[in-house]
C-alpha cells in the first residue's frame, strides 16, 4: 500500500494537561501503510530548532511548527509520513516531540514519558542540543538515565537473571546527537577530530568515586550502554540576523549561512542513506499499521500506571497481526482458486492439484505476515479454514458438474423421451436399446463433464429401469427366454455400473487423503523453515548483545575503569551460556515443536483414513 499523501504533519500523541492520548486520525493514517517504516524521532530542549531539521527531512521548508517565541509550539508527538526518498517501498515516518524542560509544564515526569516513547517508536533517535556537548548538556539529557525505570524488555524477569537493560540493545534505535549553533573548533590537544570523535570524547567517563562524579558519569554510561551505534553532527548558526531567524521557514536558502546549509544537507543525506528500518526483537519488521498498534499499546500502558513492555507490545501486535495474516492467506487462497479453476474440473485430481498449489502460496503468505505464533494456534486456524474452503470449492465443483451433466443429458435424451410411445410395438425393445446406447455414446463424448458424470448417468439409467422392463415385457417379438436373458443382462450391467461408481468414489477418497498428506507436509516444511529463521535471529540478537558487552568492557579497561569492567564478566558469561545452550538445543526444540504440531494436524486425517477404510470394507 502506498504512503498516504500527507500535506502537513498530524499529532500522533496528544499531551493535554499532562495526560497522554493517541490521536485516532493519526492511527488511521498509519493503518493505511503496509510498507516497512523508517522512523526518525527528534528530542531535545524546547526552542533548539528541532522542527527545522524535521522539515528538511520531509523535503519542506515548513510543516512542523517552528515557533518564534519562548513558548514551546509542539505539544505531544507530531507525525509526518512521506515516501522514503532513497528506499523504494518504504515509508519515512518523522516524529517531532515537544520540547523537553518547558518551564510551563507542571510535571517533569511527562517529559520522561515523551522521551521514552520517542525511544520505543523510532529506529533513529536524534537528540538536539545547543552550543556544545559539555557537563551541562549531559545533565540536561538525564532522561536517558531513567529509561531502565520507564521501559522493560520482558514482561517477567529473565530465567537466567539477565538484566532487562542488556536487552535494550536489540531493539533500541541508533543515536544521533545534533549540536546547534556550534562555535568551537573540532580539535583535541591541537589535533583535528571528526564530529563522531568529538561525541565519543565527550562520553568518556570521568575518573573518581565521589557521588558527584558518579552522577555525572551516569548519562554517559547509559548512552554508551543503550545506544551502540552513535553519530554526531554539528551545525553553525543559520544566520546572525535575529529577524531572519524568526522566519527561517520562509526565507530563501541564499539568506542562510552556506556552512549551515552544507551541514544540514550532510545530516539529511546521512538519514536518507543510513537510517534503518524499524524492527523489534528477533528481526520483526515494523510496518505503518504495526507502528500504530505499538503507539496505542505503549500509551495505554503509561496511562494505566504500568511500564511499557516490549514483550507485551509484541504479544498484542502478534494477536492482531496473526489474525490478519490468517485472513490475508485465506483470501489469497480463495482469489487464486477462483482465478485458476474452470468449473467443473474434468477430474477431482485437477481440482486438488490447484488446491495444493494455492494452499502452498497461502501458507507462504501467512508465514510472511505472522510472527510469534505461540503453539502454532493461528497456523492451525488457517489449516482448518483452507480445509473448509477446499470443501466449498469441491461442493461447487460437484454442483457445476451435476448441473452441466444433467443439462447435456436432458438435451441428448429430449427426442428419446418425447417419442417413448413409439417403442410399444413388436421389436420396440431393440429400438429402445439402440436409441439409449446412442444417448450413452454421445454423452460420454462430451468433454469436461466433471466428477458427477458417472453418478448423473447412473441416475438416468435407474430412472429408465422400470420403463425398460415394461417395454421388454410388452415386446411380442421376443420369446420368454429372450426376455429373461435381457432382464439378466440389464441387472448385470446395473451391478457393474454400481461397482464402477463405487470404485471411482474410493479413488477420489484416496486422492483426498493424498492431498491431505501433501498439505500436512507443506505446513510442516514451511513451519520448519520459519522456526529455523526465528531461532537464527534469536541467536543473532544474543550475539549482538554479547558483542556490545565485550566492546563496553574493552572501552572501560582502556579508560582505566578495571572494577567496572570486571563487574560485566558475570553478564558476559551468561550471554555466552545462552548462545551455547541455544546452539546445542535448537535441533531438539525444533523437532518437539514440529512433532506437537504434526500430532494436532494429523489427527483429523487419521479419522478420515479410518472412515475410508470402513467405507471400502462395507462394499467389498
Amino acid at each position: 500500500m502506498m504512503t498516504p499523501q500527507m500535506r502537513a504533519p498530524i499529532c500522533l500523541v496528544e499531551n493535554h494537561m499532562e495526560q497522554l492520548s493517541v490521536n485516532q486520525k493519526a492511527v488511521e493514517v498509519l493503518d493505511k501503510i503496509s510498507q516497512p517504516v523508517v522512523v526518525v524521532a527528534i528530542v531535545g530542549l524546547y526552542r533548539t530548532g528541532k522542527s527545522y531539521l524535521m522539515n528538511r527531512l520531509a523535503g519542506q521548508n515548513h510543516g512542523f511548527p517552528l515557533g518564534s517565541t519562548v513558548q514551546s509550539e509542539t505539544k505531544g508527538i507530531w507525525m509526518w509520513c512521506v515516501p522514503h526518498p532513497t528506499k523504494p517501498e518504504h515509508t519515512l515516518v518523522l516524529l517531532d516531540t515537544e520540547g523537553l524542560g518547558d518551564v510551563e509544564k507542571g510535571d517533569s515526569k511527562n517529559d520522561s514519558w515523551i522521551f521514552a516513547l520517542a525511544v520505543l517508536l523510532s529506529s533513529t533517535l536524534v537528540y538536539n542540543s545547543m552550543s556544545t556537548i559539555n557537563h551541562k548538556a549531559l545533565e540536561e539529557l538525564h532522561y536517558v538515565t531513567e529509561l531502565t525505570e520507564l521501559i522493560r524488555a520482558k514482561s517477567s524477569p529473565s530465567p537466567d537473571g539477565m538484566k532487562n537493560s542488556t536487552e535494550f540493545v536489540s531493539f533500541f534505535p541508533d543515536f544521533i546527537w545534533t549540536v546547534r549553533d556550534f562555535m568551537l573548533e573540532l580539535r583535541i590537544n591541537g589535533d583535528s577530530i571528526t564530529e563522531d570523535q568529538y561525541l565519543e570524547n565527550a562520553l568518556k567517563l570521568i575518573p573518581g568515586n565521589n557521588p558527584r562524579i558518579q552522577a555525572s558519569n551516569l548519562p554517559r554510561e547509559c548512552i554508551r550502554h543503550f545506544f551502540p551505534k552513535r553519530k554526531c553532527f554539528v551545525f553553525d548558526r543559520p544566520t546572525n540576523d535575529k529577524e531572519l531567524l524568526k522566519k527561517i521557514e520562509t526565507i530563501s536558502e541564499d539568506q542562510l549561512d552556506p556552512k549551515f546549509l552544507e551541514q544540514t544537507r550532510a545530516f539529511v543525506s546521512y538519514i536518507f542513506t543510513y537510517a534503518k528500518m524499524k524492527t523489534l526483537r528477533e528481526g520483526i519488521k515494523v510496518t505503518g499499521n504495526r507502528l500504530g498498534t505499538l503507539v496505542m499499546t505503549y500509551v495505554d500502558a503509561i496511562n494505566s500506571g504500568a511500564v511499557p513492555c516490549l514483550d507485551d507490545a509484541v504479544t498484542t501486535l502478534a494477536l492482531r497481526e496473526n489474525s490478519a495474516a490468517v485472513q490475508k492467506a485465506a483470501d489469497h487462497y480463495s482469489e487464486q482458486m477462483a482465478q485458476r479453476l474452470r468449473l467443473p474440473t474434468d477430474t477431482l485430481q485437477e481440482l486438488l492439484g490447484e488446491h495444493t498449489a494455492c494452499e502452498k502460496e497461502a501458507i507462504a503468505v501467512f508465514m510472511e505476515h505472522s510472527f510469534k505464533d505461540e503453539n502454532q494456534q493461528f497456523q492451525k486456524k488457517l489449516l482448518e479454514l483452507l480445509d473448509e474452503k477446499r470443501g466449498i470449492f469441491m461442493l461447487k465443483n460437484e454442483e457445476a458438474s451435476e448441473k452441466f451433466c444433467q443439462g447435456e443429458l436432458n438435451q441428448l435424451s429430449k427426442a428419446f423421451m418425447e417419442n417413448i410411445s413409439t417403442f410399444s410395438i413388436p421389436g420396440g425393445h431393440r429400438l429402445y436399446m439402440e436409441m439409449r446406447e446412442k444417448i450413452e455414446h454421445d454423452y460420454w463424448q462430451v468433454p469436461r463433464k466433471g466428477v458427477k458424470a458417472s453418478e448423473v448417468f447412473q441416475s438416468f439409467l435407474q430412472s429408465q429401469a422400470t420403463l425398460e422392463s415394461s417395454i421388454l415385457q410388452a415386446d411380442t417379438a421376443l420369446t420368454a427366454g429372450e426376455k429373461a436373458l435381457a432382464e439378466e443382462r440389464a441387472q448385470k450391467e446395473a451391478a457393474e455400473q454400481q461397482q464402477e461408481l463405487l470404485r471411482q468414489q474410493q479413488e477420489e477418497q484416496q486422492q483426498l487423503m493424498d492431498a491431505q498428506e501433501r498439505s500436512h507436509k507443506e505446513n510442516l516444511e514451511q513451519l520448519r523453515t520459519k522456526l529455523v529463521q526465528e531461532r537464527e535471529q534469536l541467536i543473532q540478537d544474543q550475539k549482538m548483545m554479547l558483542e556490545k558487552q565485550l566492546q563496553d568492557q574493552k572501552a572501560l579497561l582502556e579508560e582505566g575503569f578495571r572494577k567496572k569492567s570486571e563487574k560485566m564478566n558475570e553478564e558476559i558469561q551468561r550471554l555466552k551460556r545462552n548462545i551455547d545452550d541455544m546452539n546445542r538445543n535448537s535441533g531438539s526444540v525444533l523437532e518437539d515443536i514440529l512433532k506437537g504440531f504434526a500430532t494436532v494436524i494429523c489427527a483429523p486425517a487419521l479419522l478420515v483414513a479410518e472412515a475410508v477404510k470402513g467405507f471400502i470394507s462395507i462394499f467389498k
